[in-house]
């Protein structure tokens, strides 16, 4: 049993249909639970940062979401926008093509962008999006990101299928070694899941279902 298992959960929701009905719900609940983070699209920031910010839960939001595809200006001026608004964390996915295209520069560049906006305001997390990628690709992604100072790689978006695997954790966290963080999210939904994806080196998790890990319940989220 892992002590203190909700600091390492991000309390997350991004789904196109949510509400500010069930934004108050999120931060309320990474409230009484004491989440590492409540993860919400950007424009949902604001009002968590006022809701969160006498309190130790950070607000974290999504870059270039879901498909990493928008330019890397658009990444930059939404990761300077989130943390004007209050977002001390911020997810941003990878060009998946170009990474798939071995256009490395690029993804090196675009991820760079990202990391530089955010540098002393804001964690960064690069979401390399494992279900879309070859071993070789994933390793090829965390790497980049580890040599442009990101803060932690992260496996998914929820939104392509597939998520967070023990196999996709071990090789990311061999692939950057011990000291960055490496986040596992997409279909994280019980205590064991998240505890198998923690001992195989994630540091961090994403989950809407981050009320039935800690309680030792099964979840029905799709993230």
């Amino acid at each position: 049993m892992i002590n203190d298992i909700a600091s390492y959960i991000d309390h997350t929701v991004l789904k196109p249909e949510t509400t500010k009905e069930t934004i108050l719900q999120i931060v309320k609940e990474a409230k009484e639970y004491e989440f590492a983070s409540v993860c919400v699209n950007p424009h949902w920031v604001p009002f968590c940062y006022d809701y969160l910010k006498d309190t130790n839960v950070k607000v974290c939001t999504v870059i270039g979401f879901p498909l990493g595809a928008t330019s890397t200006a658009t990444k930059v001026f939404e990761t300077k926008q989130a943390i004007s608004d209050g977002a001390t964390e911020v997810d941003m996915v990878i060009n998946i093509g170009e990474l798939k295209a071995n256009n490395d520069a690029f993804v090196k560049q675009d991820i760079q962008a990202v990391v530089e906006a955010a540098k002393g305001k804001a964690l960064t997390k690069v979401i390399i999006e494992t279900s879309l990628l070859t071993e070789d690709e994933k390793v090829r992604a965390c790497q980049l990101a580890k040599e442009v100072g990101a803060d932690f790689v992260k496996t998914s978006t929820g939104f392509s299928g597939g998520g967070a695997t023990v196999a996709d954790i071990t090789l990311m966290r061999k692939t950057v070694g011990p000291d960055m963080g490496v986040k596992a999210s997409g279909g994280v939904r019980d205590l064991a899941s998240a505890e198998a994806m923690i001992n195989a080196g994630a540091t961090r998790i994403g989950a809407s279902a981050g009320v039935d890990i800690v309680n030792g319940n099964k979840g029905t989220s799709d993230y």
